[in-house]
């Protein structure tokens, strides 16, 4: 298994075909939501993908969003899924690490935000993400606005 994190650009036109392919088998098809899954952000010259790939297979993917995409003044995970035949790997924690260093040495001083499924909310909160929103429905999907602040909170400010 071996990382890989680009720029659109940089990536071949069959990585780019299975990135999409596991996005939509996780987004769409899995979860049963028809959403517009090419929101231009991709293609945005920041973006970095963050693939796991094992030979031509996509096995785990986040991208990274720049200050200004998606959140204002803050970077932003997003798509974050791993292969349903993956899953018993492990793997989601990974890819958080590789996906929360890019962010972090992209743009070292901000905090990195995400729109999370609710379900997933301890899991995120387990890399130092607090919820900063009330659920709101997004694509009819139960999600929460999480940030993680650049700098660790003290004891006190939890």
């Amino acid at each position: 298994m071996e990382w890989q994190v680009a720029g659109f650009s940089q990536l071949d036109s069959y990585t780019v075909y299975a990135m999409l392919q596991l996005r939509v088998d996780v987004f769409v098809v899995e979860q049963n939501c028809p959403y517009p899954e090419l929101d231009n952000k991709d293609l945005h010259p920041q973006t970095r993908h963050i693939l796991l790939k094992k030979g031509d297979k996509i096995l785990a993917y986040a991208r990274v969003l720049a200050p200004g995409v998606s959140y204002e003044n803050s970077p932003a995970l997003g798509r974050i899924c791993v292969s349903q035949t993956a899953r018993r790997l492990a793997l989601g924690r990974g890819l958080m690490d590789k996906a929360l260093d890019v962010a972090s040495s992209c743009w070292p001083d901000l905090d990195i935000r995400i729109s999370a499924q609710c379900y997933l909310q301890r899991f995120y909160e387990s890399f130092g993400f607090i919820s900063c929103s009330e659920p709101y429905l997004e694509d009819d999907i139960p999600h929460l606005e999480m940030a993680r602040p650049a700098k660790p909170l003290s004891s006190a400010q939890l």
